[in-house]
């Protein structure tokens, strides 16, 4: 199963999507997923109930930084990692994403769960 697909298997057993990112990347970060469900659980709906970045999109940011480990500049890393989404997801803040005003989504969660895990994959 790859990652995105085990995210995706996490999320419909009820975690956020910033939980299902992380949890897809457990074994690289080398943390228990007790603690990893933890750190993301401030995280559904986005950053703010929908009025911050997305959920998967900080989980994207968490793992790069936890998998960092000293070797990537994880800001730049970040950067681009912000850019990437955006411009794929329509982007970074939840409720645009979610068309809250407008009607119209730019992606689904599902999507944005996707983007993000590729996004650390490729920068593995």
């Amino acid at each position: 199963m790859d990652k995105s697909e085990l995210a995706l298997q996490i999320r419909r057993t009820g975690c956020n999507c910033c939980q299902a990112v992380l949890l897809a990347f457990a074994e690289e970060t080398g943390l228990e997923k007790d603690f990893l469900m933890q750190l993301g659980s401030g995280f559904g709906s986005g950053m703010g109930a929908m009025e911050g970045p997305c959920g998967a999109l900080i989980g994207a940011a968490m793992t790069l930084s936890l998998m960092d480990g000293g070797k990537l500049p994880v800001r730049q890393a970040e950067m681009k990692l912000l850019r990437d989404f955006t411009e794929k997801c329509g982007s970074a803040i939840c409720r645009e994403i979610k068309g809250v005003g407008t009607g119209k989504p730019t992606c689904s969660c599902e999507c944005c769960i996707e983007t993000a895990i590729q996004l650390v994959a490729a920068q593995e």
